[in-house]
């Protein structure tokens, strides 16, 4: 149990990031500090490649790192006290004297804070297939993961605006939830790296070379029936993030409703976390991400073309339907990736790349983050999109970002995943043959 609370708490501070990167980031850019639309896109873009960029090279490190205190949780430590100091930075007002200057601060200082989280979230990432190689147990302790990370996500959505609420000045408030939020990432991590004994590492470094390693990774044809689903779907989910705070304040007129309707999202997300624990036991778990992600589909669809015409009530009420589908993606990619990772060390028999494969997955979600949040940005920028007036040509851009577009993706992620091959029958044939041999 201890092992379970303290590996699920770390992502307690990590969808915390996730989160308020991806609901207020952008509105933060363009409403509270003026920076043009398609600029504040653009840095977004820019941050976020950057951070993919970074978590190859983590992953490659981590796995090849031998200390005392592990293979891990030092990266963990140095990168949980870089964003704390990086969050209230990010999230302090500054006036500076044209929009390029503003331009390349926010993107320098994102690109920053991505870099520091990256040391805690690829090694995070890494842990989970060295402490079980249990099937299901990797399924139980991703629920784990995931329901901190969903409270995490309730943290992150809901406490922003009631503590800017709390001071008079506007900056002010902006600049105390940053560095709050900093604090909850600082701590969860911090819980996580003195809770885990990480297992001792009794195998050899990989003797391949960086880009070797890395082009070998990316021909695994399993690794890739998983990762190009995990990535469209997270583009998809980016952009319905990023544009749902524009559809409540703009659409709805009603800027404070948003957050009932991340209540209710995230509630039934946390509640189903369990349910589709046990239904997986069942179906397995590509059959489950697959439904969640249908889910997702038609909610999108019917909160973006009928929630103009059926008023914000049910909004909230397809939010809260949403959740159910959403529940899967807090949970299915992370109990693959831990599966596929055992295939690779099984099939080829020359060491073990957890590293790889988490950077690469965290990398490919980056990726898709930032094209989102670079298409949120740029459509809204090409619809017209000011603050100071939102004409009806911007709201229809608006809704294009809620739903119609992220729907493309979700298809896209929900055809490759048929592919995916394995089920817990393929998976424990590969460990008795493994155990055998």
């Amino acid at each position: 149990m201890r092992t379970k609370l303290g590996f699920g708490i770390g992502d307690l501070g990590g969808n915390l990031f996730f989160t308020i990167m991806g609901f207020y980031l952008l509105f933060y850019l363009t409403d509270i500090i003026g920076l043009l639309p398609a600029l504040a896109g653009t840095a977004l873009m820019i941050g976020k490649v950057w951070d993919a960029i970074t978590d190859p090279i983590t992953g490659y490190v981590s796995d090849r790192t031998r200390t005392r205190w592990g293979r891990r949780r030092p990266y963990m430590f140095v990168g949980a006290i870089i964003s704390f100091f990086c969050m209230g930075l990010m999230f302090t007002p500054v006036q500076l004297s044209s929009q390029m200057r503003l331009f390349v601060y926010v993107t320098f200082l994102y690109c920053t804070l991505n870099t520091a989280y990256t040391l805690v979230n690829i090694p995070y990432a890494a842990l989970l297939p060295e402490l079980t190689e249990d099937y299901n147990q990797r399924t139980i302790l991703t629920g784990y993961r995931m329901s901190f990370a969903v409270v995490g996500t309730f943290v992150g959505a809901a406490l922003v605006m009631p503590i800017i609420g709390l001071f008079s000045s506007v900056s002010v408030g902006w600049s105390m939830m940053g560095t709050f939020m900093g604090a909850v990432m600082l701590f969860s991590t911090l819980a996580t790296i003195f809770a885990i004994k990480e297992p001792t590492y009794s195998g050899t470094s990989e003797l391949d070379g960086f880009a070797s390693t890395f082009a070998d990774v990316m021909k695994e044809k399993v690794f890739l029936s998983a990762l190009l689903p995990w990535t469209f779907f997270i583009t998809g989910t980016s952009m319905i993030q990023g544009a749902l705070v524009y559809y409540f304040a703009y659409i709805f007129g009603n800027e404070g409703l948003f957050q009932l309707a991340l209540v209710a999202l995230l509630s039934f997300s946390l509640l189903c976390i369990p349910i589709w624990v046990q239904v997986s036991k069942r179906i397995g778990k590509k059959a489950c991400y697959m439904i969640g992600m249908s889910i997702m589909s038609v909610a999108v669809m019917l909160f973006s073309l009928l929630g103009t015409k059926l008023g914000p009530t049910f909004g909230v009420i397809v939010m809260g339907f949403a959740g159910v589908g959403l529940s899967t993606h807090y949970v299915m990619p992370h109990s693959i990736l831990p599966d596929i990772v055992e295939y690779d060390a099984v099939t080829r028999n020359k060491g073990r790349r957890e590293g790889v494969f988490s950077s690469l997955w965290t990398f490919s979600s980056k990726l898709g983050q930032a094209l989102a949040l670079a298409l949120n940005g740029w459509i809204l920028a090409l619809f017209g999109y000011q603050s100071e007036h939102i004409s009806e040509v911007a709201k229809i851009g608006i809704v294009l970002i809620c739903g119609p577009l992220p729907l493309l993706w979700y298809i896209a992620g929900i055809w490759i995943l048929r592919t995916y091959p394995i089920d817990r029958v393929y998976y424990e044939q590969m460990i008795a043959k493994r155990d055998n041999a």
